[in-house]
């Protein structure tokens, strides 16, 4: 004989407050058709660690080195070149006698007159146009013209010491070397012109894209 189950009050018949502790089943997992019996608390989940994961890298700043465009650099060299270019001619004009010859109407054993001034304004017309051409036409244009006003300006920079007096060997020697150092870039610049080669899907995705023509 089994004594009889005493109902605690507010409960309903068959029913059991929630809160006894002594009613609530234990825990189990099913695994395989049977169930293991777990205690309340006896596990604790755990993150796996890893103890051969390396220790963060200290933060190390540098300084970004970007690519320019030879676009760019061909337009910057014309522009010191075209400084130095006028800048020399300027400073000829304190030369002792310079003024006088001017104004006599001879520079550089040559007369002055219309002829003279516009010789004088294409050559230093043409560098200034270079700074253009050299930021805005295609590359293979860019490139071809680059090379040739660029080694046609060679000798004519050396022109600037011809006749002159050794007193002035230092200035012309120093503009005229600087002048051709410019030159230098942009003929090395210009020459070594990166190209790009086409991959493989590239030639079949333009091959696919040109229009089927029928035999005649």
């Amino acid at each position: 004989m089994y004594p009889p189950k005493v109902q605690e009050p507010g409960c309903a018949n068959g029913q059991v407050e929630s809160g006894s502790a002594a009613d609530v089943p234990t825990a189990g997992i099913r695994e395989g058709g049977s169930t293991h019996l777990i205690k309340p608390g006896s596990i604790v989940m755990r993150a796996p660690q890893s103890h051969t994961a390396p220790e963060n890298p200290p933060s190390q700043s540098t300084l970004e080195d970007l690519r320019m465009p030879v676009q760019a650099k061909l337009a910057a060299a014309w522009t010191g070149f075209m400084f130095l270019y006028i800048y020399v001619d300027y400073l000829a004009l304190y030369k002792p006698g310079f003024v006088d010859d001017i104004r006599g109407g001879i520079v550089h054993e040559f007369d002055t007159g219309p002829t003279f001034v516009a010789v004088a304004l294409t050559l230093m017309a043409i560098p200034i146009l270079m700074i253009l051409l050299s930021a805005t036409l295609p590359a293979g244009a860019n490139r071809g013209i680059n090379l040739v006003v660029a080694t046609l300006y060679v000798p004519v920079s050396m022109f600037n010491a011809v006749g002159e007096s050794w007193t002035y060997f230092y200035f012309y020697g120093l503009s005229i070397g600087l002048e051709v150092l410019f030159l230098a870039f942009i003929l090395r610049s210009a020459w070594t012109w990166p190209r790009r080669i086409a991959s493989p899907a590239t030639l079949a995705a333009g091959l696919g894209s040109e229009p089927l023509r029928r035999p005649q």
